[in-house]
C-alpha cells in the first residue's frame, strides 16, 4: 500500500479504519462487496490499521467449551447480504463441516469456532488491512477555515507514516474494567486474560482461585478453572444471590432488532433509560441458564461426596486484595453481617466487564470539533457518524460507545452487519468519492442515512 512519510503528500483514501476487530473486518467486507459490484470510477478507497501483529478477539476467553450467545446468522454478512461469499455458512462449507454443523442442530457455535470464522473473513480482504500499525494521532487539514481531509499518523516498526482521509471509521474495541485501585499483575487477572496467563501455571499446583464478578464470563471462569485444576478450590464472589439467568426470550430478543436501534434513538431520554432497565437482563451481568445448572449440579455433588472444592460466597463483595510473594490476599465481606473473610488465593481473577474506547482519544484538536450533549456525551447520528461542527465536512464514524444514543447493540455482534451496510449507505449518500468533494451535500445534523 502506497504511503507517505511526515512531509510528503500523503495518499487520499476515501475511508480509512482504525482497528481491525470483527465489526471493521464486517466494514471492510461491505467495502468490498460495493466495489465488485459499481464501476470502476465509483470504488471505494479503504485501508485500515490494526496495532495487533494478526487479527485476534478475546482470544483470553476462547475456552474449549464456550459457546456464543448470538446465533450465527449474525454473522458479520447475513442479516445485510444473505447472499454473501462471506458468511458463517460459507465459512463451514470451505471448512467441510457444513453437514456436520447442520446435524449438530443448533444456533450457538463454539466461540473458538466463531473466532476461527473471524480470522477466515478477515484473511479474505487482508489486502484491506496493515497489522502491527498503530494509529497514534489524526489532525484536521484546514483549506479556506474548512476541513475536508484528516491526516492520520500510523507508528509501525517502520517508523512513522502519513496517511489521508475523507472519512473515518473507529473500531477499536473495548477495555478491560478492573475496579479502582486494583491493578493486573502476575497473580491479578482480568478475565480477557485468561488462557494466556494460565498457561504460565503449568506444572505448579495452585490451590485456590478467586473469580470476582456475576455474569457470563465470571460463570465460565469459574467452570473452567475448576476443570483445568482439579486438586485446586475455586472461591466464586459475587453480590447476588446467585447468577442470574439470560433473558433470551423470542420477544426480549427484539431489543437486538434493527428495527429496535430506530425506536431507541428516536425515543426521549426517559424512555432510553427505562429500556435499558427493562432489558438489561438480556445482556449484562447474567448467565446461560444451562451453566449456572451445571454449576448448581457441580456444587451439590461436592456436598454429597464430601469434597467441596466449588464455592460460592455470595451476597459478598471484595474489599481488599493485596499480594505478597507467595499469594495474594484476598478479603470478602459479607453484604448482610458485615462479617470478613480472608481468603489466601494463587491467583484473583476479576470478571468486571469491558468499557468503551473514548471514540475521541485519538482525534486531537479533532475532537474540539465533535459536538456534545447536555450530559457531555459525544453526539452521534443515526448513521453512526459524530456530529460535528459544520467547517468539518469529513465523516467520522463510530463502532462502539453509541449506547446512549443506538442502544444495547451498540459493541456487540446482534447489528454488526446491519450497522456496516448503514455507515456504507452514509459514506456513499454523502458523497464520499474522490472528485466528488464540490458536489457533496454537507450533514445538516438531522441524523438521517441513505437506506
Amino acid at each position: 500500500m502506497a504511503q507517505a512519510r511526515p512531509g510528503d503528500a500523503p495518499v487520499v483514501h476515501d475511508l480509512i479504519g482504525i482497528g481491525f476487530g470483527p465489526s471493521n473486518v464486517a466494514m471492510a467486507i461491505a467495502v468490498s462487496e460495493y466495489n465488485a459490484r459499481v464501476d470502476r470510477q465509483e470504488v471505494m478507497t479503504a485501508h485500515f490499521f490494526e496495532q495487533q501483529p494478526r487479527f485476534g478477539w478475546h482470544r483470553g476467553m476462547l475456552i474449549d467449551d464456550a459457546t456464543m450467545q448470538v446465533s450465527f446468522l449474525k454473522d458479520l454478512v447475513t442479516l445485510r447480504n444473505p447472499a454473501s461469499d462471506f458468511s458463517f455458512l460459507c465459512y463451514l462449507k470451505s471448512r467441510g463441516r457444513l453437514i456436520d454443523f447442520i446435524n449438530h442442530k443448533n444456533l450457538f457455535p463454539l466461540r473458538v469456532e466463531f473466532h476461527d470464522y473471524f480470522e477466515w473473513a478477515a484473511d479474505q480482504v487482508d489486502d484491506m488491512v496493515s497489522y502491527g500499525h498503530e494509529v497514534v494521532g489524526v489532525t484536521p487539514v484546514v483549506r479556506d477555515g474548512t476541513v475536508e481531509h484528516l491526516d492520520v499518523t500510523v507508528r509501525s516498526a517502520e517508523g512513522l507514516a502519513l496517511h489521508r482521509a475523507r472519512n473515518l471509521v473507529i473500531g477499536t474495541g473495548l477495555r478491560p474494567l478492573m475496579p479502582e485501585g486494583v491493578e493486573r499483575t502476575d497473580r491479578v487477572w482480568h478475565n480477557c486474560d485468561l488462557l494466556s496467563k494460565v498457561e504460565a501455571l503449568e506444572g505448579s499446583a495452585p490451590s485456590r482461585f478467586v473469580v470476582v464478578g456475576a455474569g457470563q464470563s465470571a460463570a465460565e471462569n469459574v467452570a473452567y478453572l475448576h476443570r483445568r485444576f482439579p486438586r485446586a478450590e475455586v472461591c466464586a464472589v459475587f453480590s447476588r444471590y446467585g447468577y442470574s439467568p439470560a433473558d433470551d426470550s423470542s420477544f426480549a430478543n427484539r431489543i437486538f432488532d434493527p428495527d429496535a436501534v430506530d425506536e431507541y434513538f428516536a425515543a426521549p431520554e426517559d424512555v432510553k433509560r427505562r429500556l435499558m432497565d427493562y432489558h438489561g437482563n438480556t445482556n449484562y451481568s447474567v448467565v446461560d441458564i444451562d451453566l449456572i445448572e451445571e454449576l448448581y449440579r457441580q456444587m451439590y455433588r461436592e456436598k454429597v461426596l464430601g469434597t467441596e472444592r466449588l464455592r460460592f460466597l455470595n451476597v459478598s463483595r471484595l474489599t481488599g486484595v493485596r499480594e505478597s510473594p507467595a499469594a495474594v490476599h484476598a478479603t470478602v465481606q459479607s453484604l448482610v453481617t458485615g462479617e470478613e473473610t480472608s481468603l489466601d488465593a494463587d491467583v484473583v481473577v476479576f470478571a468486571t466487564g469491558y468499557r468503551p474506547a473514548d471514540p475521541l482519544g485519538l482525534l486531537g484538536e479533532v475532537a474540539d470539533r465533535c459536538l456534545r450533549d447536555g450530559a457531555g456525551r459525544v453526539r452521534v447520528e443515526r448513521d453512526y457518524r459524530i456530529a460535528t461542527d459544520p467547517a468539518l465536512r469529513c465523516g467520522i464514524y463510530v463502532q462502539g460507545g453509541t449506547e446512549h444514543t443506538h442502544g444495547i447493540t451498540s459493541s456487540l455482534l446482534s447489528n454488526t452487519a446491519i450497522r456496516v451496510g448503514e455507515i456504507l449507505d452514509s459514506l456513499v449518500g454523502r458523497g464520499r468519492k474522490a472528485g466528488a468533494d464540490e458536489a457533496r451535500t454537507v450533514a445538516d445534523g438531522s441524523g438521517s442515512t441513505a437506506r
